[in-house]
């Protein structure tokens, strides 16, 4: 039943808080704290996330224009802009990484059984890295070149929702690669990765662990062939064989035969050489598998552009791990309001409804089922786009 709830409270009432509880007690986050704790932490950074704020200073203000309401939001401390810098710089990030985890292990099951399109069961994940450029001399602890530094988010996506299930942030020195010695590989499933993970070393003992990897080859990649099987050229299949590494150390490092499958992408106009350890399904259903690891390329755009994570709130390390790992939890939290009130727009779309309407009192499920018919909503989409035009000329 409604009981006039501010829309941001309805959104965070659905956070698991004895969980949260746990996290800041394992890491005693709130040791020392008089006021503005943990929680209070978290709703003022996902209030950041949700409405676009650009900086602290920008979250505070506009907190402290609806202090009446603070209380009714769940946040019992005071907003201030140093009090605030203070807890993101010195509180344990690794709270809010526990937090994210724990948040993923709900979301997980209810994107369980999304239809990939494909005919398998089998759980698909997809492995990339995505590098967010920094200031050297803002930044000196991310030194990426001598010239600048970074950041890099290295991703294990699961493609039944886009829930990313594994998040390691490590400065820009870290190879890709080396991404793969944090992973523990599950027996059965499919896991989707570009040539900059291509280490035969590394891939051969995911082979023996049971796991099944599709990746691009290289065109150095030394192979002769055993034999090829028969294909339709119609479906962009242009071989597909089965073959053994011949170079020096790859040869070594992984003894077994690959599937070679050569695709030619009809729209994008451009050849493809995949390496797989499955010899089962059809050779057009492994191009597809990859055609799919550009959801990972989407998740990191969307993430970057609608829960901001460029334009960090602090300028050291645990603060911008605290804001990435904050900015996760709010993503997955927005995946499981989703599903939990069986919302069929999208999360970009709910997440611009929310953006102009945490402050409204109106039942969630209302508002998110038919964010077109919402007036309040409407009328401030056309303010803010003829505000946008206005200051374009």
């Amino acid at each position: 039943m409604f009981t006039g709830e501010y829309i941001f409270s309805q959104v965070m009432d659905h956070l698991p808080q004895h969980t949260f509880r746990k996290c800041v007690e394992r890491y005693r986050g709130n040791r020392y704290v008089k006021s503005f704790n943990c929680f209070d932490q978290f709703l003022c950074m996902a209030f950041g996330q949700l409405t676009h704020r650009e900086s602290l200073r920008d979250i505070e203000i506009c907190l402290r224009a609806h202090k009446s309401k603070l209380y009714h939001l769940g946040i019992r401390g005071g907003i201030s802009r140093n009090t605030f810098s203070n807890a993101n710089k010195t509180r344990d990030w690794r709270i809010y990484a526990d937090f994210a985890h724990a948040l993923i292990k709900i979301a997980r099951p209810l994107y369980s059984r999304e239809d990939l399109g494909l005919e398998m069961r089998n759980t698909v994940y997809a492995l990339d890295t995505s590098t967010i450029d920094l200031c050297m001399s803002v930044f000196p602890w991310a030194l990426f070149r001598s010239t600048k530094s970074a950041v890099k988010l290295h991703t294990l996506l699961d493609l039944r929702g886009n829930i990313p299930i594994f998040m390691y942030i490590s400065d820009g020195k870290m190879h890709d690669v080396n991404a793969l010695d944090l992973l523990m590989p599950e027996t059965g499933a499919f896991y989707i990765m570009d040539r900059g993970y291509l280490d035969f070393a590394r891939l051969y003992r995911w082979h023996t662990a049971g796991a099944f990897f599709v990746i691009r080859a290289k065109s150095n990649t030394k192979f002769k062939r055993r034999y090829s099987r028969l294909t339709e050229l119609n479906n962009g299949v242009q071989c597909d064989q089965t073959v053994l590494l011949t170079g020096l150390n790859s040869s070594v490092a992984y003894p077994n035969t690959l599937r070679r499958i050569h695709y030619y992408d009809p729209e994008k106009k451009k050849h493809f050489n995949f390496l797989t350890n499955n010899f089962v399904f059809p050779a057009r259903t492994i191009a597809d598998l990859y055609r799919y690891r550009w959801q990972i390329e989407l998740f990191f755009k969307w993430i970057k552009q609608h829960l901001p994570i460029k334009s960090f709130y602090g300028t050291s390390e645990n603060a911008v791990k605290t804001q990435i790992w904050i900015a996760v939890s709010v993503y997955v939290l927005v995946a499981i309001i989703k599903k939990r009130l069986k919302i069929d727009a999208s999360l970009y779309n709910i997440l611009q409804v929310l953006s102009l309407t945490l402050f409204e009192k109106i039942p969630l499920i209302q508002l998110l089922d038919k964010p077109d018919d919402n007036p309040t909503f409407i009328e401030n989409s056309i303010q803010l786009n003829l505000f946008d035009n206005l200051m374009g000329h």
